[in-house]
């Protein structure tokens, strides 16, 4: 039997209902992408990692490493190559669902960047008129400058929105509360009731929040020179299998 077309928006629904962090315990499992570089770029992929986390480019700083024939779920490690597992902002989405607040998710672009200030999308894909993640897509055209944001606070990174109805704004505020003493460090812009946020329309009635993409230290590290194969929301991982990077 032919298998249906599966947009992204559904993608993220499936894995959002799944997702069980708590960011105050420590515990539960989150969303995450699945990464690949040289084992001679590590050292260099683990820095850029640390850079990225310090400067607010990345959803988050836990991280996971596999080596060359390890496992995880159906995926076994390539030959001469490190596995890396970040957080995917998919997680927030989850965290959003948990909290009994329905989202809307928008879609994945790039943010134009200035003085450390997010200011537009200069470029968007909606979630639900593509199969492929938007972000997978633009990282792959080479269109970010991560680097620049990191290293001098302008440029252009990856980035996602979705939007919620605005009478949950108290129960928004409560997951942000709780984000706060964790080391999920994502969120990049809440709109305003009705308004645009980064350029982007939301429906009537309703709020947006932008949030760093997941795979921002990727795009970094394949702005170097450096091969990187990427695959966003591959799946879900408990946390407590995951480290701090700033330990690294």
């Amino acid at each position: 039997m032919d298998t249906p077309l599966k947009f992204v928006n559904q993608t993220i629904d499936d894995f959002a209902m799944q997702v069980t962090y708590r960011p105050g315990a420590h515990e539960g499992r989150l969303v995450y992408n699945l990464s690949l570089v040289k084992n001679e770029d590590l050292e260099f992929a683990i820095g850029t990692l640390r850079d990225a986390y310090k400067t607010g480019v990345a959803a988050s700083g836990l991280v996971k490493f596999l080596s060359s024939g390890e496992r995880i779920e159906d995926f076994v490690v390539p030959k001469n190559q490190t596995a890396i597992c970040t957080v995917c902002s998919i997680t927030f989405d989850g965290l959003l669902i948990r909290h009994g607040i329905p989202i809307n998710p928008i879609g994945g672009g790039i943010v134009e960047i200035e003085n450390r200030t997010p200011i537009r999308f200069i470029h968007m894909i909606l979630y639900e008129y593509t199969t492929i993640d938007p972000l997978q897509v633009l990282n792959s055209q080479r269109r970010t400058s991560v680097t620049n944001v990191m290293r001098r606070g302008n440029g252009t990174i990856l980035a996602n929105i979705r939007e919620f109805h605005m009478e949950a704004e108290p129960l928004v505020g409560t997951v942000l509360d709780e984000l706060a003493d964790s080391s999920f460090i994502g969120i990049l812009e809440v709109g305003i009731p009705n308004l645009p946020l980064l350029g982007v329309p939301v429906s009537p009635q309703f709020t947006a929040i932008a949030a760093v993409g997941g795979t921002n230290p990727m795009a970094a590290i394949k702005e170097s020179g450096r091969w990187v194969q990427t695959n966003a929301m591959k799946g879900l991982m408990d946390v407590s299998e995951m480290s701090e990077i700033r330990d690294y």
